[in-house]
């Protein structure tokens, strides 16, 4: 996971120029240390808001340590990261005591999502789940096709209606069929028209009454997939979905794409949803859980 994620991260250390590394060389720490680890973090899209609350808790931290030299601050530095991207609980997806699993995904035009939704069916299949796709963005009848590439690749089902009909009635005909066939996973593309938000928002709210219905305790996990290479734009959307519905986790792609990967860390702290994969590359192994430990390390290597 560390490889994987230094590759994904090699764009923005590139940017930062082995800034952290200058950062951290023997010396004091000084306020000008605290100065420049502020401009450093900025730089790479963690944003100003958290990044001034990242050397706070940095400086609470060292004070605490009773440390004085900088090498020892990284080490803080790194756990302070993995701790603000939520615990092991947090990023990991939930699973229901009986399946099916339903697992819905929302998300605008553009960051992947139907792309994550294959590679998801890859990652379940190859563990030996039964996975059924519902093909619910009827607006984009290249939507439907590419699941249905899918579904033949990983030996999922697809359940699909017409392009342009109702996608509630796709969702609710695919839970209904991952019951009866005791699927084990059930994973639910959405359409994402933003520039007709308020018909968007209506959709994915109904989408997310009618899963509930015929289970009640789903989706068991709503998903937001965000293009990293968006940065800040990201957490509006994230901002714009949730106030439809919780949404309960975030999978950030294109994350090898960006030189601010710090937006991970912001996504987070602002939106409040933990980040439970990503994804880094086109191959359909390229998309993992996430893990913090191995991001921060990632990040500051």
């Amino acid at each position: 996971m560390f490889n994987f994620l230094k590759k994904g991260l090699q764009k923005t250390r590139e940017a930062l120029k082995n800034k952290f590394e200058d950062l951290f060389v023997k010396g004091e720490i000084t306020e000008e240390f605290y100065d420049e680890l502020e401009e450093i973090l900025i730089s790479a899209d963690v944003g100003v808001e958290t990044s001034l609350r990242i050397n706070s808790m940095l400086r609470e931290k060292v004070k605490d340590s009773k440390i004085k030299e900088t090498e020892a601050a990284k080490s803080l530095l790194k756990e302070l990261i993995a701790e603000m991207m939520g615990s092991k609980e947090d990023i990991t997806l939930r699973v229901p005591v009986s399946p099916p699993a339903v697992y819905l995904l929302l998300g605008v035009n553009g960051v992947g999502k139907t792309t994550t939704i294959a590679k998801m069916a890859y990652s379940f299949s190859k563990e030996g789940k039964k996975v059924l796709l519902a093909a619910g963005d009827t607006f984009r009848a290249a939507a439907i096709e590419q699941l249905e590439h899918w579904a033949e690749v990983t030996g999922a089902g697809v359940i699909k209606h017409q392009t342009g009909g109702d996608p509630s009635a796709v969702i609710f005909d695919a839970v209904n069929a991952a019951v009866s066939r005791e699927a084990d996973v059930l994973l639910c593309d959405t359409a994402g028209r933003l520039h007709t938000k308020k018909n968007l928002i209506e959709e994915v709210k109904k989408i997310y009454r009618v899963i509930g219905k015929v289970v009640p305790d789903a989706p068991h996990e709503t998903l937001l997939v965000l293009d990293a290479t968006t940065g800040q734009n990201g957490i509006a959307q994230a901002k714009l979905f949730q106030e439809a519905i919780p949404v309960s986790g975030i999978v950030l792609t294109k994350l090898d794409g960006t030189a601010r990967g710090g937006i991970v860390i912001a996504v987070k702290e602002l939106t409040g949803i933990p980040v439970k994969m990503i994804g880094v590359g086109e191959k359909k192994e390229d998309l993992h859980p996430f893990n913090p430990a191995a991001f921060a390390e990632a990040l500051l290597a």
